[in-house]
C-alpha cells in the first residue's frame, strides 16, 4: 500500500512511503477496538468518589420512636438513609476502575483502527520537519499547508522533537505524540492521522510481532 509522502508546505515529493498490508489493510476487529478504548477511557477516571454512609454520618444514635404501634414503619436511627440528612444508601466509593487487556488483543486493537483510517483515506504521510524555535504561528501553518487546520489531527513524530511538540500545546484541535505513545483511542478520536516518515518503521516493527 503505497502513499504519497507530502512535504511541510503539503506539497507533493514524488516519493511514496510503502504502507505494510499487516498493519495498515488488515480486516478490523471492531470489538478489539472497543475494548481498547473503553479501557483507555476508565483509566482516565480518578475513582475518587465518596459518598458517606450511614455509619458515617454525625447525629444521635436513639431510637426515634417505639417499634410497635405508630402505624408506619419501625426506624432505628435519624441516620437512615430515607430520612433528610441521613447518610446515602449504596453511595459511590472509591475504586479503580481500570481493567486488563492481552498485549496481542491491544496490538490487534492499534492495527483495526490504523486499517479504518487508511481505508478512509485519513492517513497522510509527511517528510520529517523541525522549527527553529517552538512558535504556534509555524505550527498553524504546517496545519493550513496539509489542510487540516479546522479538522481533529494526530501528528505522530518518530522521536521527540520538543520545538514541534511545545509549538503544537497551545492548538487544541491537534496533537503531537511519538510512535511509542500511539493508541486505538487517539487514532480513532483523530479526523486525519499524519505519519512522519521517521515514525512508519516503528509503528510498523512495534505492531507486527
Amino acid at each position: 500500500m503505497k502513499v504519497a509522502v507530502l512535504d511541510i508546505n503539503g506539497k507533493d515529493t514524488g516519493r511514496q512511503a510503502e504502507l505494510s498490508k499487516d498493519v495498515f489493510a488488515i480486516e478490523p476487529n471492531n470489538h478489539a477496538v472497543y475494548l481498547d478504548v473503553k479501557q483507555y477511557l476508565a483509566n482516565q477516571r480518578q475513582g475518587t468518589h465518596k459518598a458517606k454512609e450511614r455509619a458515617e454520618i454525625a447525629g444521635s444514635t436513639r431510637k426515634i420512636k417505639k417499634q410497635k404501634g405508630t402505624g408506619t414503619a419501625r426506624a432505628g436511627s435519624i441516620k437512615s438513609g430515607v430520612f433528610k440528612g441521613g447518610g446515602r444508601m449504596f453511595g459511590p466509593r472509591p475504586r479503580n476502575y481500570g481493567f486488563k487487556l492481552n498485549k496481542s488483543l491491544k496490538r490487534l486493537a492499534r492495527k483495526s483502527a490504523l486499517s479504518i483510517k487508511a481505508n478512509d483515506k485519513s492517513i497522510l504521510v509527511m517528510e520529517d520537519f523541525n522549527f527553529e524555535a517552538p512558535k504556534t504561528k509555524n505550527f498553524v501553518d504546517v496545519l493550513k499547508a496539509l489542510e487540516v487546520e479546522n479538522k481533529k489531527s494526530l501528528i505522530v513524530l518518530g522521536g521527540t522533537n520538543n520545538n514541534v511538540y511545545l509549538s503544537s500545546r497551545n492548538f487544541k484541535g491537534s496533537e503531537v505524540i511519538t510512535a511509542s505513545e500511539l493508541s486505538t483511542y487517539k487514532i480513532m478520536n483523530a479526523n486525519k492521522v499524519i505519519l512522519i516518515e521517521s515514525a512508519l518503521e516503528g509503528i510498523e516493527s512495534n505492531l507486527s510481532k
